[in-house]
């Protein structure tokens, strides 16, 4: 139902005691700046934007590699929330080299169970954010290599 990554990454969070829960999601938010581009990278798609749900702006990269591998690159601006940086870290790793119809096909309710209800209920704007704009970044690439083929 979920790439084997993410599968790997939910597995990983959804036991954990709420402390080491809250630490994990710590240590992958300090990871979420290695989801940046890399020097010398070109993208098929960018779509840099504010939103009103998130409190700086985010940029979603997308190169599609092997004919139909998606890989992510995220960036975002220094007001960010630590959570909406933890799911970015997660969701590149989970989610990169899927194929675009594995990654539209993932469904949100993962989200609780790397998180944990609590936070979901307080956040929920925020959890949900980085997965939506990941998925719309890649629907956008797909109406684009369409309207190129037609």
């Amino acid at each position: 139902m979920y790439p084997v990554a993410l599968s790997e990454i939910i597995e990983l969070f959804e036991f954990l005691p709420e402390v080491e829960r809250r630490e994990n999601l710590i240590n992958y938010s300090d990871a979420a700046a290695s989801c940046g581009r890399k020097e010398g990278e070109t993208y098929d798609l960018e779509d840099v934007r504010k939103d009103e749900e998130c409190t700086d702006t985010v940029g979603v990269y997308v190169r599609i590699e092997d004919g139909d591998r998606v890989h992510f690159a995220i960036e975002l601006g220094p007001k960010v929330q630590t959570l909406t940086k933890a799911m970015t870290a997660i969701l590149c790793r989970g989610l990169n080299g899927c194929t675009a119809a594995e990654i539209m096909a993932v469904p949100a309710d993962f989200v609780p169970r790397i998180i944990g209800a609590e936070l979901v209920r307080l956040r929920s704007q925020t959890v949900y954010y980085v997965l939506g704009r990941m998925k719309t970044a890649v629907k956008m690439f797909q109406d684009r290599r369409r309207a190129q083929q037609a």
